[in-house]
């Protein structure tokens, strides 16, 4: 039988991921994975598709891997299994769209050598808080948590920059419009004015990041809806404007690891998978693709969706139930 925990298989039957090829295109002979694992923000939908732009348009070879249940669905709520983790070992980089795993140290090993490796990263939304600990965990990994003590903020803080502190739109009610603070920086090349339904989260990262877009809080879901107004009282205790300033809400940073590796990061808190319906969203993605393995960013990624693209809301359990990874393809 499948030993899904392990990612390992007998003949016969179906791996629990699923590898995109590279087509033709300056991709070729590049190795990306691709973790989808979040509750609400349906990953398991919007990084398939990614993974397909970035392979048929641009010729990386990527590996989607996904939280499965002991039965071989995919289940976001399934937060202690990522199977197909050995794929890291010779990935160039990592996009990770994460929320509160806390995977077997044998899984999260993988995910530890690799960054320690000072291998690139893009990280997605709900990552700020990708993993979470229990108290009392023995885990080697523990401080990677998000409300870790020992490494405070975890992973999120001290690596990506952020952790999770609140939602600073009104969730399911303000939409996001990104405005440009760098506009020459070529992960923005060719990026109009973003725009997605995930409100923008609150964020203070530290001084040695590059913000390259600050999120503007719309009064609805709408595109054309203007900005919204009101004030609220931020997590340093400061009562602001919603939009004076802007929370940012997509930056690089250059940070030099445990290991004395250094990785290229970038961070963007949208990218919900009905935010990737945005061509100006995906095109930031794909470009911080190139930007993250040091490549030359095209003049204009090409970030037309692959086969029909249909994805669904956002929300705590409102997966498709009974899918498997090969019906993502």
């Amino acid at each position: 039988m499948l030993n899904i925990l392990a990612g390992t298989l007998i003949i016969g039957q179906v791996n629990p991921w699923i590898v995109h090829e590279g087509q033709k295109g300056p991709g070729k002979g590049k190795e990306i994975v691709l973790l989808a694992g979040d509750e609400e923000y349906r990953s398991e939908e919007g990084l398939p598709q990614l993974a397909k732009i970035l392979a048929n348009r641009h010729g990386f070879k990527c590996t989607v891997l996904f939280s499965i249940d002991a039965k071989g669905f995919i289940d976001p709520n399934c937060q202690t299994n990522q199977p197909g983790m050995q794929a890291l070992e010779h990935a160039d980089l990592c996009i990770m769209q994460l929320r509160f795993r806390n995977w077997p140290d044998e899984q999260m090993r993988r995910f530890a050598d690799f960054y320690l490796a000072g291998k690139p990263i893009i990280a997605l939304r709900t990552s700020t808080h990708a993993f979470q600990y229990p108290p009392d965990s023995k885990s080697e990994f523990r401080k990677y948590g998000w409300q870790s003590t020992e490494w405070p903020g975890g992973f999120g803080e001290q690596v990506l920059g952020e952790n999770w502190i609140s939602h600073w739109g009104i969730h399911g009610v303000q939409a996001t419009r990104g405005v440009s603070v760098q506009p020459e920086h070529p992960i923005l090349r060719r990026v109009g004015q973003i725009f997605g339904t995930t409100d923008v989260y609150e964020a203070h990262p530290p001084p040695d990041v590059q913000v390259l877009l600050q999120g503007q809080v719309v009064s609805g879901l709408n595109s054309s809806d203007i900005p919204a107004t009101g004030e609220k009282r931020n997590s340093l205790g400061v009562t602001q404007a919603l939009n004076d300033p802007m929370m940012p809400i997509a930056w690089t940073r250059i940070r030099r690891n445990e290991a004395g590796n250094s990785n290229r990061i970038f961070v963007t808190t949208m990218a919900a998978a009905t935010d990737l319906l945005d061509e100006n969203l995906r095109r930031m993605l794909v470009n911080a693709t190139y930007w993250g393995l040091g490549m030359d960013v095209p003049k204009r990624s090409d970030v037309s969706l692959v086969g029909r693209y249909e994805p669904s809301p956002f929300g705590f359990d409102k997966f498709k139930r009974g899918q498997r990874p090969e019906d993502l393809r």
